[in-house]
């Protein structure tokens, strides 16, 4: 097997730009509700969709966006088998303490690019080396075999920290990214010193009494489970027949992925044109490297969403090594301190009202802090 780390460029041929423009603008779109005045009650709304859709006909430029991503290091390697695609941006700081990063869907590395740069950031009061992959099956990380699960994805990023020379890290990450994170902090704990969550269900202690916040946000997420997961459902049962029914289909991936932007964030994020362009680029991506369908697999080979709080709780799972975590209210499942201690070694809570499940996008500066928070407290040290 190869050691070998590779220098990586996003480099879409221009002939794919061209032709994903086309199909774009060829497309013909609803223009109606499927009944009149149907609002969100059959899915999303007709003029989300396509306010959504000419924002990319009118206004987004692929080039840029691809400009902007390549002013990080982008690198590819191969562990067991499968290729691995990773941003490794290292600050200039001789402190800098190596942070990995991961993401889930529908979202890619490119969910961190608000945060990389304050960061590494060499001037700040703590600073990062940032590795940030892409999951397997996900951009240019090539599909994992059957049967793998995200417990195998965190060996090999474990492998990869070493690999690059990083003895002992810490670990951001929500969505999918948090059962990573999770294994990391409980099978890994001699090099992985610390973990931060954005994500993390929990089950709250049998009998407790909700708290006004609880109570608040437990309608919103028992409406999520009720009548949002047909998305999760659909992968988890018939990758194929999202991936055919997709992949060479641009606004077709605009909605499937932009409806859970749409309905899993902060509702003040929605309108913003740097929200529409962070949508409409993580769309780009996914279509650009082929990934709709391998993007599938971690619902197909992994615990059922209705089960993650469970999940959490089993003894195997609990995590060993310092972890904190920022319950962000627009989440699809923000969790409570009483619940979330109760998975492992908690050393660091707090709530934040400005954010949901995409917090570094909807609230860089405040992951940012806590992240940093989090880190120090576990290191021994003053956070910030």
């Amino acid at each position: 097997m190869s050691d070998e780390v590779k220098p990586f460029k996003v480099n879409i041929p221009e002939d794919e730009v061209d032709r994903c423009w086309r199909k774009v603008k060829d497309t013909r779109v609803p223009t109606k509700d499927i009944v009149p005045n149907a609002g969100t009650d059959y899915g999303f709304t007709t003029e989300w969709a396509i306010d959504l859709y000419h924002f990319w006909k009118d206004k987004y430029d692929w080039h840029a966006e691809q400009k902007y991503m390549n002013q990080w290091p982008h690198f590819t390697t191969e562990i067991e088998g499968i290729n691995i695609h990773f941003i490794h941006q290292r600050s200039e700081s001789p402190s800098a303490y190596p942070l990995l990063m991961v993401h889930g869907w529908p979202g890619s590395f490119y969910e961190f690019s608000r945060v990389i740069n304050p960061l590494t950031d060499a001037n700040s009061s703590r600073p990062f080396h940032c590795v940030v992959p892409s999951l397997p099956g996900f951009c240019w990380s090539s599909g994992p075999p059957r049967g793998w699960k995200l417990q195998d994805t965190a060996r090999i990023f474990h492998t990869l920290m070493h690999r690059l020379g990083y003895e002992e890290f810490a670990v951001q990450t929500g969505d999918w990214g948090h059962w990573v994170g999770r294994e990391l902090g409980a099978q890994y704990s001699d090099s992985c010193k610390a973990v931060h969550f954005n994500f993390a269900p929990a089950p709250l202690p049998e009998g407790a009494e909700l708290t006004e916040r609880e109570a608040a946000v437990q309608a919103r997420v028992d409406d999520w489970l009720e009548n949002h997961m047909g998305y999760a459902i659909m992968m988890r049962t018939r990758p194929h027949t999202v991936g055919w029914m997709l992949q060479d289909n641009p606004v077709g991936i605009m909605v499937w992925l932009g409806e859970k932007y749409n309905e899993a964030a902060d509702p003040k994020k929605q309108h913003l044109e740097e929200w529409k362009k962070h949508i409409i680029t993580t769309v780009s991506l996914y279509y650009f490297s082929n990934c709709i369908m391998t993007s599938s697999l971690p619902y197909y080979e992994n615990v059922r969403h209705e089960n993650f709080a469970e999940f959490a709780m089993k003894p195997q799972n609990r995590i060993k090594c310092p972890f904190g975590y920022s319950s962000f209210y627009w989440d699809t499942e923000p969790s409570s301190k009483r619940a979330v201690e109760r998975t492992g070694n908690l050393v660091f809570y707090n709530e934040r009202n400005d954010g949901g499940h995409f917090a570094a996008v909807e609230c860089a500066e405040g992951l940012v802090q806590d992240t940093r928070k989090l880190v120090g407290i576990a290191l021994g040290k003053s956070g910030s």
